[in-house]
């Protein structure tokens, strides 16, 4: 039986953070071996080639324009990449979310959600994140090939030197597989360093048991993190792990070790319900602060 292929999706908005993220998308689906598919969502109640109504001509025209320039733009830059395009007549976050759940990641253009204008700032993109059942990754407007790499010899920019190293954020009291499966799998096609932050807190004791609690749970933390890494360690020999086991928010060390990172991956709990646009705390700050693509990746 063959087997049937998710694309790469990008949400497009016309807006230069989209465009980015296309960018990004394009090379993640040459990565990958996969097809990438641009999706635009049109809110004129028909597709921008169906209505006749005459208001509704300016943005048809826009429409169409945001489709066809970066199918173009895409074309010219990754001529290798198999391509397919679509309009879809939904509410945006509607939108995305169904382009989402058919793919194997849905990439959006992400301005930390303080810009003006495109369904990529504010509530609908912070929708799309909480709800699509599949890894959904943000992109700077900044980021561009070179960003992806180390700087060269010189300490300039370049698109041929060593990837930059993936970041995870893993708490092993929770399911990690499908985080796992995807940093692990993102440094492998990389060929990058993954470096794994794991954060633990004190809890309150008197203050001349702290010492010997803080040593006690931190090595409970390292041992907690190395069980659930060993697995996949086995599975994935050829990616060099460094464990960071910090005492701390989680938020900032993952800022902390993201600062120089290719990309961050962090996980969301998947919620029961579809109401209300909930992430959790460590993926609402990251997508604000990171500067490198952010994945969130849905987990039970």
């Amino acid at each position: 039986m063959m087997t049937v292929l998710r694309p790469v999706v990008v949400g497009l908005d016309g807006s230069r953070e989209s465009l980015a993220a296309a960018d990004w998308a394009a090379r993640e689906a040459l990565r990958r071996g996969l097809p990438l598919r641009l999706v635009h969502a049109w809110e004129g109640g028909t597709s921008p080639d169906e209505s006749e109504s005459p208001e509704l001509e300016a943005p048809r025209s826009w429409a169409r324009r945001i489709l066809r320039s970066a199918m173009d733009r895409i074309n010219e830059r990754y001529p290798q990449v198999y391509l397919s395009v679509e309009q879809i007549s939904r509410p945006a976050a509607d939108a995305l979310v169904a382009a989402g759940d058919e793919a194997e990641l849905l990439v959006l253009g992400s301005r930390a959600f303080s810009g003006f204008g495109g369904f990529m700032a504010g509530s609908v993109a912070l929708a799309t994140v909480a709800h699509v059942a599949r890894p959904v990754v943000l992109v700077r407007a900044d980021q561009t090939r070179e960003a992806d790499h180390e700087p060269d010899a010189q300490g300039q920019p370049s698109a041929h030197s060593p990837y930059r190293a993936v970041v995870v954020g893993v708490d092993p009291a929770h399911s990690c597989k499908e985080l796992l499966a995807y940093a692990f799998e993102s440094a492998t096609l990389r060929a990058a360093p993954l470096r794994v932050v794991h954060t633990w807190q004190l809890p309150y004791v008197p203050h001349a048991l702290e010492a010997k609690a803080r040593r006690d749970v931190g090595a409970a933390a390292e041992q907690a993190l190395e069980a659930v890494l060993g697995p996949w360690r086995e599975k994935y020999p050829g990616v060099e792990v460094t464990e960071l086991v910090k005492e701390g928010r989680p938020t900032q060390h993952l800022l902390h070790a993201a600062r120089d990172a290719g990309m961050l991956a962090v996980g969301r709990k998947i919620r029961p319900t579809r109401i209300g646009a909930h992430t959790g705390p460590v993926a609402h700050a990251v997508m604000h602060h990171v500067r490198c693509p952010v994945a969130i990746v849905p987990h039970e």
